[in-house]
């Protein structure tokens, strides 16, 4: 029997079925009851996105001085202009608990604002991170309740960073203290969980494997779904499902591509774009897809691992990342470091592009996505955990302004951040991690 529904409102929850597959359909004028379709639009689910940069920044090229606004961006901020109406820069947060200064604690910490047990074994003890917290309250209506992703094959077992078990600087997310979340980075694994249906994960993979295209398999329910929606809801699913054939076509490429490579890079899995910007893009636009059809609405990305020695030929920096990070103020190498900086950042701003171009209810799908940019290291070379650069973009939806600067004359906890972004969700804490108050102007 089909799936689909001959009501006149389609549920949020409507997904187009065939075998081994499902699809969930982005927010549609079809799904705002008729009754209430012109007085008001309702609020679409609220989202939080955490994106973590690794081994902090070059602050001469990050700082924003005491601009106010976005209007003059710095160096490595530059390619937020597009979007820089939608973006927050705040300058002196700390992450104190991080402290004695580690890269696992950097990673460890940014997203639970917690003191790790500083061990080499199986007893390692975090906090519950922010986007756990999230995606128990706002996460449990949907197919995944949060998506952990990554970049790197992360090395789970033994001793990564002065006495820190690798468990800390590999996992960005937990469920609780003694629960780390692993992160996907093969881009066909994160599609088929997103789109898989049913079954084990054995059976969703040799069902998806045994079709030309995911969307041959519901092509039935899509042809019978056109014939309830207007014009513009159409336009919508035919621009939904040409972004879906594109990530699984470039999926398909990178895994053909495989046999040509004669030196794999053992930190990236097999059967991935060789591109770190293609492999980026490709998760950042699996993310996409995620949050228009609404499979999840909490996600966490690490854009690569601390201590990650990956090198950036293709913006011309053939050098490790960790070495450079580990500057010794040499100009060059700051340089360097730099340049991986603002690569980084410029993804980030492509990706918050084309969350702004997906119209969404009345505004955008950026309108109702609340993004963290970060590290939890400030500068590398000495490993500290104060002035990181962070950015907060979207929230339009939830009152959130952009264009700003925003400038701590003392350092404030990151767990204030946290604790305002959970708020903005409509998850209500009284304190988070070693908070002190609320960013009341957020």
């Amino acid at each position: 029997m089909s799936t689909f529904t001959t009501r006149k409102v389609l549920s949020r929850r409507h997904v187009l079925r065939g075998l081994g597959a499902t699809l969930p359909l982005p927010f549609l004028e079809a799904m705002i009851p008729a009754a209430t379709a012109a007085s008001r639009v309702p609020t679409p689910a609220k989202r939080l996105s955490y994106i973590y940069m690794p081994m902090g920044c070059d602050h001469s090229r990050w700082s924003l001085g005491q601009a106010d606004t976005l209007d003059q961006l710095s160096p490595i901020l530059k390619s937020l202009e597009p979007v820089r109406s939608q973006c927050t820069v705040i300058s002196n947060l700390e992450l104190e608990p991080a402290y004695p200064g580690t890269h696992a604690t950097s990673n460890a910490s940014f997203l639970s604002a917690a003191r790790v047990k500083h061990t080499e074994s199986s007893d390692y003890y975090n906090g519950t991170t922010a986007d756990q917290i999230a995606a128990k309250a706002i996460g449990q209506e949907t197919q995944l309740p949060s998506l952990e992703l990554a970049m790197d094959l992360m090395q789970v077992v033994g001793q990564c960073d002065n006495g820190y078990a690798c468990v800390y600087q590999n996992n960005l997310s937990w469920s609780s203290p003694t629960t780390p979340l692993p992160a996907e980075a093969h881009p066909r694994l994160v599609f088929e969980q997103l789109f898989g249906d049913g079954g084990s994960k054995a059976d969703r993979q040799a069902a998806l494997r045994r079709r030309a295209s995911l969307l041959d398999f519901v092509k039935d329910d899509m042809q019978r779904l056109a014939h309830q929606l207007g014009a513009s809801d159409r336009d919508r699913v035919n621009h939904y499902l040409d972004s879906i054939r594109e990530v699984e076509r470039r999926i398909e490429n990178a895994a053909a591509a495989v046999e040509s490579h004669e030196m794999p890079d053992l930190t990236r899995p097999s059967g991935v774009p060789a591109s770190y910007a293609d492999h980026a893009r490709l998760m950042f636009d699996l993310q996409l897809l995620a949050l228009q059809g609404d499979v999840t609405r909490v996600i966490t990305f690490q854009l690569a691992r601390e201590t990650s020695n990956r090198t950036y030929p293709e913006i011309g920096v053939p050098d490790p990342h960790h070495p450079l990070s580990h500057h010794g103020n040499d100009p060059a190498k700051i340089e360097r470091m730099s340049k991986i900086n603002a690569f980084h950042v410029s993804l980030f701003a492509e990706y918050l592009g084309k969350l702004a171009a997906v119209k969404e209810g009345a505004g955008s799908l950026l309108d109702q996505t609340l993004l963290l940019y970060g590290s939890g290291m400030g500068n590398p070379n000495v490993h500290d955990h104060t002035n990181l650069p962070i950015i907060v973009a979207g929230g339009a939806q939830a009152g959130v302004k952009g264009n700003r600067h925003l400038r701590y004359e003392k350092t404030v906890p990151l767990a204030n951040l946290h604790l305002t972004l959970l708020d903005k969700a409509g998850v209500k804490l009284d304190q988070f991690g070693d908070s002190n108050g609320i960013i009341e102007v957020l």
